[in-house]
């Protein structure tokens, strides 16, 4: 039996985090004797840990200004600190301090690797969590593989360390492709949607990164122009009064609804006509990859990993450019045009089965296995 540790800050609400359940769940239990483990004792995601993975955490909240702290210790510290077991496999399952910590580890005989699941735009941003770009490139050094969740993503790193390119792979994220079919069923009750309007729906923290206050700024343009678009939003988040102040002060307030945190997003995004993408950055969309398999179109704006989803010309969804006006032109074209909304309510459906949740394990595992 391979004894693997996944490490991360928390079991949050985030799309890694999710992600992460979902592939442990489904590993092989004849082959592995799964560990995760948190730096801090919370988030929703706990709650959806199969039984017989072993949890661990090391603090049951997050002390302020901790991540500050971890900065001036050393790696090899951290990791004789959190980690008191020895594993075949350490696995960082988030840039960040995670990433850091497991880099310390000082047993020759474990292998390491690292997950990186968002684009490094640049030295900064990629070494926030370290004291300064040159550590952080010593610690992904460390590792044996680094593990992107996409093409994108992996390019982007490769550009930033090259001297680590040759050990990175792209690994796309493992969703509960059958389950979440199922709980696309489910009938809404506490939501009512009307047959008069045009649906969209986006999901996630309602943060700035997510951009959910630009589809406040082009549903006003779309209902100027005589359509009857209604956005919804499935999350929560530090933005949602600045946009509800927007909308309020715009008299638009009717055409946007806040849903609020759901465990089962899957039965609004299915009551849905479009899937919206919205975001500055994303690694790999776990909400868009979602509403594919549920059957529910996308359009997104352009991010990492979505040319892998949709193709590179827009085969099984729309793209455009990354910016306000690119996405209230596309939206309106989509609303104006049947024939269009019709093929892609189509192939939705059958992009939706190449990340079905067996495959994707199976070539986890197949990762895994060749790392040790």
């Amino acid at each position: 039996m391979i004894k693997v540790l996944f490490f991360l800050p928390t079991l949050g609400n985030g799309g890694a985090e999710k992600v992460l359940v979902n592939l442990v769940n489904n590993m092989d239990t004849r082959k592995f004797d799964i560990t995760v483990m948190t730096l801090f004792d919370v988030g929703e995601n706990r709650e959806r840990l199969a039984p017989h993975i072993n949890y661990k955490s090391y603090m049951k909240k997050v002390p302020k200004g901790i991540r500050q702290v971890m900065k001036i210790v050393s790696p090899q510290f951290l990791h004789r600190l959190f980690v008191k077991e020895s594993y075949d496999l350490e696995i960082s399952y988030l840039e960040g301090i995670a990433t850091r910590i497991i880099s310390g580890c000082q047993n020759k005989k474990t292998k390491k690797v690292a997950w990186v699941h968002t684009e490094f735009t640049n030295k900064t941003f990629a070494s926030r969590a370290y004291r300064n770009y040159k550590e952080t490139e010593k610690c992904y050094g460390q590792y044996d593989v680094v593990a992107c969740v996409s093409e994108e993503v992996r390019q982007r790193f490769c550009t930033l360390f090259d001297t680590i390119a040759e050990k990175t792979v792209v690994q796309y994220n493992t969703n509960e492709s059958d389950l979440i079919r199922e709980l696309a069923q489910e009938p809404v009750t506490d939501c009512v949607f009307s047959e008069d309007e045009f649906k969209i729906i986006a999901v996630g923290k309602i943060i700035p990164n997510k951009g959910f206050d630009r589809l406040a700024r082009v549903l006003k343009k779309l209902l100027a122009d005589g359509l009857h678009p209604h956005m919804y939003i499935v999350g929560v988040g530090e933005d949602k009064e600045k946009i509800e102040k927007y909308l309020i002060d715009e008299g638009i307030k009717d055409a946007f609804t806040f849903i609020g945190y759901k465990k089962n997003p899957y039965q609004y995004v299915s009551q849905c006509d479009l899937f919206v993408c919205s975001s500055y950055r994303e690694g790999f969309s776990t909400a868009a990859t979602e509403a594919l398999i549920v059957g529910t179109p996308v359009l997104t704006v352009e991010v990492s990993g979505m040319r892998e989803l949709l193709g590179e010309c827009n085969e099984y969804g729309i793209i455009v450019p990354n910016d306000d006006e690119s996405l209230y032109q596309g939206l309106k074209k989509y609303m104006e045009n049947m024939e269009i909304q019709l093929k892609y309510r189509k192939l939705a459906e059958e992009r939706g089965g190449r990340f079905n949740k067996d495959v994707t394990v199976s070539e986890t595992e197949e990762l895994l296995l060749g790392v040790l």
